[in-house]
């Protein structure tokens, strides 16, 4: 049976760019329906100040408003109304679930949410599978949620928009050539983003309802995505050297853990 949007949707994006590589050809289509289509952005997109290279943090302020301006850019170019600005930085997410959870749900209830849109529980990025798990949480209190796949390194190899584990109620959108285009040209406005973008391909998307995890276990077998390059030996800024395990404890514990109140 084919997935249903609901009328007032919301994403819950990570980062800015997500809506973009997850989402760019469904929120046209939800829109072609007649659905309003919103974003709160979980994060601002960038490492924070320590993390970066010592002789760019004079830059730190700089660099946020250029990701937030190609994400308005972005937005505008899909259609999509960005509701909430995050002043997290990437890889918080997942470590500061509860605000985050608190933040989506004022969201939800301010614009009458009635179904959520969120990134696969895929290993592909930590904040990812954060706002997989708020999503889960506000599913199990009753909200639509549909969940799709980014990208995820399942199976030792390159996967975009493919979920690691299928179970069949699956939903694959093929991109027209119009909407290939638009959405190309989405991602091209994170110009900040270009080096990071190419493993995104422009053919699908796929969703499927909110599938039940096990957020203590990894996603898959095997390396994930965002621990692909730990190996480097010296701390690069572009290398998430947080180990997987500590994901999987914090996202457990939010799991298990009493709903924020708003």
């Amino acid at each position: 049976m084919a997935v249903v949007f609901g009328r007032s949707i919301l994403i819950l994006a990570p980062h800015p760019d997500d809506e973009a590589v997850g989402f760019g050809a469904a929120i046209g289509r939800a829109r072609a329906a007649g659905a309003s289509v919103r974003a709160i952005f979980l994060t601002h997109g960038c490492i924070d100040r320590r993390s970066m290279w010592p002789w760019e943090r004079r830059r730190y302020e700089a660099v946020v408003a250029r990701r937030r301006t190609e994400a308005e850019t972005a937005c505008k170019l899909l259609g999509l109304e960005p509701v909430a600005w995050s002043d997290r930085p990437a890889r918080h997410l997942w470590r500061q679930l509860a605000e985050a959870e608190t933040e989506a749900r004022a969201v939800v209830a301010k614009f009458g949410v009635d179904q959520i849109w969120a990134p696969a529980f895929e290993g592909g990025n930590p904040d990812h599978d954060g706002a997989n798990l708020i999503a889960r949480r506000l599913a199990d209190e009753g909200a639509s949620v549909l969940e799709f796949a980014e990208y995820n390194l399942a199976g030792g190899r390159i996967n975009s928009h493919a979920f690691p584990h299928a179970n069949g109620s699956e939903e694959m959108l093929t991109l027209s050539a119009a909407e290939r285009e638009a959405k190309r040209r989405a991602l091209a406005a994170y110009v900040s983003e270009r080096g990071n973008l190419g493993y995104v391909r422009l053919e699908r998307e796929v969703m499927r309802p909110l599938a039940r995890y096990d957020y203590a276990a990894p996603p898959h077998p095997g390396k994930l995505w965002y621990n692909r390059f730990q190996w480097v030996p010296f701390r690069h800024p572009m290398v998430d050297y947080t180990p997987p395990e500590e994901v999987r404890t914090a996202l457990a514990a939010h799991a298990a853990a009493r709903t924020p109140s708003c």
